[in-house]
């Protein structure tokens, strides 16, 4: 079977499953399906995946999301959230489908459901490039005299709380601020994900070294795009949405443009 057939079975096969909805779908797709509009929570701080600009939203998944969406005939819509209140929204139908650099956890599967998962990555360290040399261990970013800072609520927050027990910890309220406060020299280490230490070490080149790239600090895991398990209806058509954008070849067009 060649691409372009599997292409048209596939959209013949969500034409099939759209017109079905009305006598099947559950609250949550009949309301999407009505107003044709599906509603994106985000924190929109995490580069590349998700961060708020001046003129909107952009990164790989606000893009993905997008096409996700005009795949079905839908708008998006997109949500302001939180990493500490992304939990308590999603519970609360803030939202239809949480993106932005979130990583599957069997905590967030028991009260959701992801799409697949993408950009593999583990635990890094931002550190200041003069000090790359002393940061080389785990053991060596959990010292009293090292200044963390970190963003609350999600698993940067977790491996803090957890690993660097010792050292001096503050909060910042937004995330796409600390690698700045680390490369002026306000802070010694911040925690994050392989993907995001990578981008803030190429934009502050000479100020910031990404530690633990190739040896990342904790196993790896996966993003997903986190939704409500209220409609099953919704989520057999959400990873439909997923496969046929991927087979048309827009996912990878997308991690060219911001993930490589």
């Amino acid at each position: 079977m060649t691409k372009l057939t599997k292409i048209t079975l596939m959209a013949a096969a969500l034409g099939s499953l759209v017109a079905a909805l009305p006598a099947q779908a559950g609250e949550r797709l009949d309301r999407i399906e009505e107003t044709k509009v599906l509603r994106v929570g985000t924190p929109g701080d995490y580069r590349p995946f998700a961060m708020k600009e001046a003129n909107g939203y952009a990164g790989y998944d606000i893009d993905l999301v997008k096409a996700l969406a005009a795949a079905a005939g839908w708008k998006v819509e997109i949500v302001p959230t939180s990493w500490s209140n992304l939990t308590k929204d999603l519970q609360g139908d803030k939202f239809d489908v949480a993106v932005g650099g979130i990583t599957q956890t069997v905590a967030r599967l028991k009260v959701g459901d992801f799409l697949p998962g993408y950009a593999p990555f583990g635990k890094a360290a931002l550190v200041p490039a003069a000090k790359k040399d002393r940061f080389t261990t785990p053991e060596s970013l959990n010292q009293p005299d090292v200044r963390v800072i970190k963003n609350p609520g999600g698993t940067n927050e977790k491996y803090v709380l957890e690993h660097l027990t010792k050292a001096q910890v503050s909060t910042h309220p937004n995330n796409a601020e600390i690698p700045g406060l680390i490369a002026e020299g306000k802070g010694d280490v911040m925690i994050t994900e392989t993907m995001e230490a990578k981008l803030y070490a190429k934009k502050y080149a000479g100020k910031l070294h990404a530690a633990f790239i190739e040896n990342p600090l904790t196993p790896k895991s996966v993003m997903g795009f986190w939704m409500p398990a209220d409609d099953a209806e919704y989520l057999r058509v959400m990873k439909y949405l997923w496969d046929i954008t991927e087979l048309r070849g827009e996912h990878a067009k997308l991690a060219k443009t911001w993930l490589e």
